[in-house]
């Protein structure tokens, strides 16, 4: 893949921090890369991540970290996002990979306030002087680099929590194969059936999934199968049990114990967090 395209966000190196608030009613999906951080919120709808190397979910109540340089390709989908971006020589965050990470109500809130300052604009969080370029309220200028600043400790403190949403994206044409079919039968998927629709031995499918991946194909379909099930949570009005055989799990029960155990919750209490988010506009937060 040749060098994304570096996309700039601000119109003045002054502006160190602000966002940009978008909704996809169309597909939208394009390589590129920032020279900011960036940390993307799906307030609603379901989006996703690619990187060179991985494919990322970014279900409701999530946002996915994406650091400066890295370039990626976001599939956007009937969703509304919130963008934060952040100047490295002004922020100093620990991952330097990209991660998702939980968005609790703190976080959820402080990013919806944030879009008073967007990213594009003259009045995002500035440097020293808290002036804000020609047209920027010095006060104000202040105030969001105050914000900004106590905005990127609590992505510091969920970066220490990223959640498990991602699958592994490799350059194996073989084992490429293997996960565009194993995605496509996720309900009825064997190591018979791959090994056929693929035209290698099950031992070949063994040796060389672990080696490009480092993981075995058993452990890739039980966690496509996760995603797909969180996916159709978060999109779906369909039942557990009914995702369930979807996605190959056979039974609600199976779905709720593998589904417990990656993520701390139950199908059930992960559809109810997600539906009743709170409220959309922090106006408590609003001064006078």
């Amino acid at each position: 893949m040749p060098d994304a395209p570096l996309i700039p966000m601000r119109r003045s190196v002054t502006v160190t921090a602000g966002t940009v608030e978008h909704r996809a009613t169309e597909p939208i999906s394009y390589w590129h890369r920032h020279d900011l951080h960036e940390i993307e919120y799906a307030v609603d709808g379901l989006a996703e991540i690619y990187t060179p190397q991985t494919h990322y979910l970014l279900p409701p109540l999530h946002a996915a970290w994406i650091p400066a340089g890295v370039e990626h390709a976001p599939l956007l989908r009937d969703v509304t996002t919130i963008a934060v971006f952040f100047d490295p020589a002004e922020f100093a965050f620990p991952e330097t990979r990209t991660a998702i990470i939980a968005v609790p109500p703190v976080l959820r809130e402080m990013m919806r306030y944030a879009v008073r300052w967007p990213i594009h604009g003259e009045s995002g969080a500035c440097g020293e002087s808290g002036a804000c370029g020609e047209s920027g309220a010095t006060g104000d200028g202040a105030e969001a680099s105050v914000f900004f600043h106590a905005l990127a400790g609590v992505v510091r403190h969920q970066l220490a929590q990223a959640a498990p949403l991602s699958l592994p994206i490799c350059d194996d044409v073989i084992v490429q194969d293997v996960i565009a079919y194993t995605a496509g039968h996720l309900a009825d998927a064997d190591a018979v059936s791959v090994c056929r629709a693929v035209g290698i031995s099950e031992r070949a499918l063994r040796r060389r999934f672990a080696a490009v991946l480092g993981q075995t194909w058993r452990d890739h379909l039980r966690q496509a199968r996760l995603f797909r099930a969180m996916a159709m949570l978060s999109t779906s009005t369909m039942s557990v049990g009914e995702i369930a055989a979807e996605v190959g799990f056979g039974s609600g029960s199976a779905l709720a114990r593998a589904f417990r155990t990656w993520t701390g919750e139950s199908p059930s209490e992960y559809r109810e967090r997600w539906l009743t988010p709170g409220p959309r506009t922090p106006e408590a937060a609003h001064p006078g």
